[in-house]
This record gives C-alpha cells, structure tokens and sequence, in this order.
C-alpha cells in the first residue's frame, strides 16, 4: 500500500493507491518541500526545542536518538545526547547517531546537512492551528498516528472553547514584553499575540516588521495597556505577578500596574511554536477576564 499525505497548513488531504514497492510516506514541509519516507521514522532527530516538543507530543520521544542545546522540555528531553547550538548543526556528530528522519526549523540548514542523504522536515508553524496540525503530521512520519490525532484535536477543543468564550466581549489592551525594556516589545508578528487575540485581548504594539520603530517607555505607557505581560526565563507554568515589573511600570505611571496588572510568563513556553503555547493559552485568557472588571 502507498499513502500519500500532503499539509499546507492543515492536513489536506489523504490518496490510498496500491502499488507492488514499500509503503511510502510523503508530506509536504513548512517549507513547502516534500518529504518522502519508505516506512515511518525510527531514529529521529531534533535539530530545535520546539521540533523536540512536537515530537514528544506526537508520541514519538521514543525515537528521538539526539537533540540540540536548548530542548529541555518535556523531562525525557534533558537526558538525550545534545549536539551544540541548534543555529549551527554538525553533520559529522548527527551522521553517528545514523537518523533516517531529522527535524529542522530553517532552510539553511539544508546545505550543510545534503551530504548526510536523510530526509529533513523543517517546522515552522505560523499560527495556533498549525501547531495542533504540526503534531498530527509528526505522527504521520512517525508512526504514531491514533496519539498525535488524540493530542492535536485535544489542543483544537481548547482553542475553541478559550475562542468561544471570548466572543463578542470587551477587548483588552495588553503589552507583551521579552523583559521590562520597550524593546523588548513584542509585535502582533508573535505567535503570542494570537493568544492574546483568541482570548478578546488586543496587543498595543500594531507596528509590524523589522524596519518597525522602537517604542519608548512614554509611548508604551500613553497607550494605555490595561495588562502587562512579560515573558522571563524560569518562570513556572503559571502567570504570577511580575514586582520588578509592577514597579518599573509604576513608575512610568501605567495605571494597570497600580492594581498589579502586571504579569511574567514562562518565556520558553510562550516562544516556542509547540503544544505548551496552546495550553499557556487557557490561564491568559483567565488574566484578559479579569482585566474587564
């Protein structure tokens, strides 16, 4: 039997033909390249921490034979082999491991990487939807179908029912923030901005792109955000209330920060385009609620 699955976004569409060679795997990459497998993957690796966080969500940590430095998530993560800095992959220490799958996140990597002869699936979601559609096409290269559609449509409910609740209410102004500086502004180009938008809320910084002018701390505040998130390294897996930031937001005079409407968020979580996205989703929702009292 020979299956076809193809992804441009969302899983699309499913051909079954019957042919006398192997079963084959083909999908189409984020990159719009298609990836061909004779049978699902067995040795994997994972060449960002948002790649490994999808393939243990797709059920497929068992195959994962080494990772780069950075994916420390979930658990299981921390015990595999690392192999340096994800920007800069060494072919030599990949080609030990003898993958017959790798998981990339930029097209760059491709040439350093052809003389390896294995197929590389690169993984770039762009929105909330695509991470949930993500997992359940790392089930189908790996095998673990029934797993990632259970997860994936598990994270579809959820974005459902936050997009349901939110509907036709008051929309929320919030600043997202990496760290307390106005640079560390972060634009509606976020995938964090879509969990703002999801649950009713609005990022206050509508200017998009690299050319994009830096906002100062005045202009930040004469905008009026009604909740302040900022993203920090460490940060547990709830929001809790940020004091550095309260206080530096206290003295710029923002009024939410004197009701302590200023928040840090797990930064690894919130900057990765994988599942824990989704699920930090469900308690930012709760702070925009509270924001409208």
């Amino acid at each position: 039997m020979r299956a076809f699955f193809c992804q441009a976004g969302f899983l699309a569409c499913c051909l079954l033909t019957f042919a006398a060679s192997a079963t084959e795997i083909e999908v189409i990459d984020d990159s719009g390249r298609a990836v061909l497998l004779k049978a699902p993957a067995r040795r994997v690796i994972s060449l960002s921490p948002h790649t490994t966080e999808l393939i243990f969500a797709a059920g497929g940590g068992d195959k994962l034979v080494a990772t780069t430095d950075g994916s420390n998530f979930p658990a299981q993560a921390l015990s595999l082999p690392k192999l340096g800095d994800q920007r800069a992959p060494d072919p030599a220490r990949m080609a030990a491991y003898k993958p017959d799958l790798m998981f990339g996140w930029r097209t760059t990597e491709l040439d350093s990487l052809t003389s390896l002869d294995v197929p590389i699936f690169i993984s770039t979601p762009t929105s909330l939807i695509e991470i949930a559609d993500s997992i359940e096409t790392f089930g189908i290269l790996l095998g673990t179908v029934p797993v990632a559609q259970a997860r994936a449509q598990a994270l579809r409910q959820k974005l459902d029912t936050l997009a349901l609740a939110a509907a036709g209410k008051r929309v929320v102004r919030v600043l997202l923030q990496a760290g307390s500086e106005p640079a560390g502004g972060l634009t509606r180009e976020h995938l964090l901005s879509d969990v703002i938008t999801l649950c009713g809320g609005s990022n206050i910084i509508t200017e998009d792109g690299a050319e994009a002018p830096k906002l100062s701390l005045a202009q930040l505040a004469a905008r009026t955000p009604e909740l302040v998130l900022i993203a920090r390294t460490g940060t547990g897996t709830a929001p809790v209330v940020d004091s550095a930031g309260v206080n530096h937001w206290l003295a710029a005079g923002l009024p939410a920060a004197r009701v302590g409407r200023v928040f840090m968020v797990d930064a690894d979580a919130v900057f990765r385009s994988g599942p824990r996205l989704i699920e930090a989703a469900e308690p930012i929702c709760e702070l925009i609620e509270q924001s409208r009292k």
